[in-house]
């Protein structure tokens, strides 16, 4: 058995979950000694295809003629689609109508959610969706204090500053304007957003935002390796504000850093995510202010410990194996190993 990852315009989604999630399926196949290529002129048995390009589509259709396998990994939906890039919410529905075509090219679909394969089903879609997280590199994401004063030192942050962390793309939909407003109510935090957007794609009134905010805002970037291990360990809470997720990656890097984390309540973390068990929920700015208080002035249980639990179950070894389920089911008895 040998597989095909494909992922249409990768230098362009790298620094996006997305762009983790495709790094996430290599290890886990590696991780479960499957064999695999990226290169779609190699030969293959099944192709896995991440993106919604026309290549993508086009790259299906040609695997379905000459006998192939076909999975879809459904990391993109309608709902997810709006209020992001420019003109998101408005070509939304016609989004929707593509994705439902590419996703009908698939034998088997894959998204990281029940909640997600819930919102597949609605859409009509009929063929056989499995649930399968995008899953965590617990060896990658570990609470490291050296790593902490590291990002401290760097982005000049003293011992005894108090951080609220959020980390995504510049997205309505990810929460940001909520982000900025927590920070004008409590500016005796830090507020530290990680994350990059290309300027063209962000609309006009996220554009007002990153221009003018408080002064306990930083908007730090694209980070990776060391740093953004750092800015999980340094941080003293973090926050996802984020009103549509299909799983939320970040979610779960800053559950493996042992992080106190704080989510929207949102369908997409049940049931895997229980308030006041594995992490805190709120559902508006009151709430997210009280509980991100409660948890600076230790006022809050540690839930860390149980968050982590939820990321073990979680690994890319698992996540290779059911990935590997899915593959054998496609094959049946053939190049099962």
């Amino acid at each position: 058995m040998k597989v095909l990852i494909y992922s249409e315009g990768l230098k362009y989604i790298y620094m996006s979950g997305l762009g983790r999630a495709i790094k996430h399926q290599m290890k886990a196949l590696e991780l479960n000694n499957i064999d695999y290529t990226c290169d779609p002129k190699d030969s293959y048995d099944i192709i896995h295809i991440n993106t919604t390009g026309l290549n993508s589509y086009r790259l299906a259709k040609k695997a379905k003629k000459q006998g192939k396998k076909v999975v879809y990994h459904a990391h993109s939906t309608e709902e997810d689609f709006k209020n992001s890039f420019v003109f998101s919410t408005a070509l939304s529905p016609l989004f929707k109508k593509w994705i439902i075509l590419l996703y009908n090219t698939a034998d088997h679909i894959v998204t990281p959610t029940p909640y997600s394969k819930k919102l597949l089903e609605s859409y009509g879609i009929s063929i056989p969706i499995s649930s399968v997280s995008n899953g965590i590199n617990l060896d990658s994401f570990k609470n490291n204090q050296a790593h902490a004063e590291l990002f401290r030192k760097k982005y000049g942050f003293s011992k005894t500053d108090k951080i609220v962390l959020a980390v995504g793309l510049y997205f309505e939909r990810k929460g940001i304007l909520d982000f900025v407003e927590l920070a004008k109510r409590m500016p005796e935090y830090q507020f530290v957003w990680c994350g990059y957007t290309n300027p063209l794609l962000i609309p006009r009134k996220i554009k007002r935002v990153l221009n003018n905010h408080p002064d306990n805002v930083h908007f730090l970037g694209y980070l990776e390796g060391d740093m953004i291990k750092g800015a999980f360990s340094a941080t003293d809470v973090f926050v996802m504000l984020s009103y549509e997720e299909t799983e939320g990656i970040v979610v779960l890097e800053a559950l493996a850093s042992k992080q106190n984390v704080i989510v929207r309540d949102i369908d997409v973390y049940n049931p895997w995510l229980v308030d006041k068990i594995n992490c805190y929920k709120a559902t508006n700015n009151n709430e997210f202010e009280a509980i991100i208080k409660r948890i600076i002035h230790k006022e809050a249980d540690d839930l860390t410990g149980s968050g982590y639990q939820i990321v073990q179950e979680r690994s890319l070894l698992k996540i290779g194996k059911e990935l590997k389920s899915v593959y054998t089911s496609l094959l049946g008895n053939k190049n099962d190993n």
